[in-house]
C-alpha cells in the first residue's frame, strides 16, 4: 500500500510517501533561487508522492529567526514559488506549503526588522526563561491574519494546500505547551484554551481558501528546548489538544516524532501517529528517522540507509496513512524509486555535507 496511490481530500497522490519539511536556508532575501526550484523538481520527478516545503516564514513582523529562509511577502518571492510549484506539477507531483512562525527563537537584531524581539504566549521561551515579548491580543490577531493571508497567496500560486507548523517549540507549539503558556486569558489555562491560537488560525485560513484546498497541522510532543517534553501524557489528553483545531477545518495531522518506531503512551506499543489517527479520525502522517539507522538528534550526524519494513507494515495495517521522509531525501533525491525497487544498497547515505548543498 505504501507505493500505491492515495487520495488526500480531492488530491490524488501517486503514493503515500511524503517529503518532510526541512529548513535549507538557501533563499536569500526570502526568495527561492533556481537551485531551490530544481531541488524540489528533482524529487517530484523521482516519484515523491507529496512534497511539504521547507518552512515558509509567514508575513508577520516577528516570524523570522533564521537567515535566508523563504517567505511570501514580495512579488519576487511569490513568483519564485510559482516556479517551484510548476516544476513539481510538471512531474505529476503534489505540494503543500508549510507556514511557519518562529516565535521565541527570534532574537533582537534579526532581519528583516532588527528592533523586534521574539514573540511567545507569555514571554517564555522555555519554562522559567522569560526573554521574549508576551503577545498582546493585537499581536495574536495580526498573526492569525498573516497565516490566513499567506494561505490565500499559496492557493493563488497553485499549491495543493498548506501545513501549519505547530511543532518543535515554535510559536503555535509555545501556546500549546503548558510549560511556556501561562496566560490568564482565553489563550491560556486549560488544554483547550492553549489550543485556541491554532484553532483560530485554522478557521481564518479556511475562510480565505476554497473548500478543495488542503489544510494540515504539524505538531509534536518534543521541543527543541526539551526533547522529553509532552503536550499529552495520555491519549485522552492528546485528544483534548487536537480536537478544536481539527473541528475548525483540518484535513490531515502530521505527528512529528524523532523516532517513528517508538511507542508513545504507557501500556501501548503504538506510536504517536497511530494514536492521532485513532483519536481524531483524520488522515495522519508519521515521521521520524524513516529509512535511517539512527534517530534525529543532530542534523550534522551521519546516518546510513536502512529498510522501511515497519513503516510498510504499519501502513498495510492502517495504523496511519502516510510516511514522511526527511534526511534520507536530502541526501538522495531518488530514495523513493530505489526503495520501491528494493535497491537499498544503492541509496546514498546521509552526511552533514548534504546540508550545505541543494541537490
Amino acid at each position: 500500500m505504501l507505493f500505491n496511490p492515495y487520495k488526500l481530500k480531492n488530491t490524488t497522490l501517486r503514493n503515500r510517501i511524503v517529503m518532510a519539511p526541512m529548513t535549507r536556508s538557501m533563499s536569500p532575501g526570502g526568495v527561492p533561487t533556481q537551485a531551490v526550484i530544481d531541488y524540489y523538481e528533482r524529487r517530484a520527478k523521482a516519484e515523491v508522492g507529496l512534497i511539504i516545503t521547507e518552512g515558509i516564514e509567514v508575513s508577520h513582523k516577528a516570524s523570522s529567526a533564521y537567515p535566508d529562509v523563504p517567505r511570501l511577502d514580495s512579488e519576487e518571492a511569490r513568483g519564485a514559488w510559482k516556479k517551484v510549484v510548476s516544476g513539481i506539477k510538471k512531474h505529476d507531483g503534489a505540494v503543500v506549503a508549510q507556514l511557519w512562525h518562529c516565535g521565541g527563537f527570534r532574537k533582537l537584531g534579526m532581519a528583516p526588522e532588527p528592533e523586534i524581539p521574539g514573540h511567545t504566549a507569555s514571554g517564555l521561551v522555555r519554562p522559567g526563561k522569560k526573554v521574549a515579548h508576551e503577545m498582546t491580543i493585537q499581536d495574536i490577531n495580526e498573526t492569525v491574519q498573516a497565516f490566513a493571508s499567506d494561505a490565500k497567496f499559496c492557493e493563488e500560486i497553485g499549491f495543493d494546500g498548506v501545513e501549519i507548523h505547530g511543532a518543535h517549540g515554535y510559536l503555535i507549539d509555545n501556546f500549546f505547551w503548558h510549560g511556556t503558556n501561562v496566560r490568564k486569558d482565553m489563550y491560556g489555562g486549560s488544554t483547550e484554551e492553549r489550543s485556541q491560537l491554532a484553532t483560530e488560525i485554522v478557521k481564518a485560513i479556511r475562510s480565505e481558501v476554497s473548500s478543495n484546498f488542503i489544510v494540515g497541522l504539524r505538531f509534536s510532543q518534543w521541543k527543541q528546548q526539551d526533547y522529553e517534553a509532552k503536550l499529552a501524557s495520555t491519549p485522552e489528553e492528546l485528544k483534548k489538544v487536537l480536537t478544536l483545531p481539527t473541528e475548525a477545518g483540518l484535513d490531515y495531522l502530521h505527528s512529528s516524532m524523532r523516532r517513528f518506531w517508538d511507542s508513545e503512551f504507557s501500556g501501548s506499543e503504538e506510536n504517536l501517529a497511530y494514536w492521532t489517527k485513532k483519536l481524531l479520525g483524520l488522515p495522519t502522517i508519521s515521521v521520524g528517522s524513516v529509512g535511517l539507522d539512527s534517530e534525529f538528534i543532530d542534523m550534522s550526524a551521519p546516518a546510513s540507509p536502512t529498510n522501511i519494513n515497519k513503516a510498510i507494515e504499519d501502513i498495510n495495517n492502517s495504523k496511519y496513512d502516510m510516511v514522511a521522509v526527511g534526511r534520507a531525501l536530502i541526501s538522495d533525491p531518488e530514495w523513493v524509486i530505489k526503495m520501491k525497487e528494493g535497491r537499498l544498497e544503492d541509496v546514498i547515505p546521509y552526511t552533514k555535507e548534504a546540508l550545505f548543498k541543494l541537490y
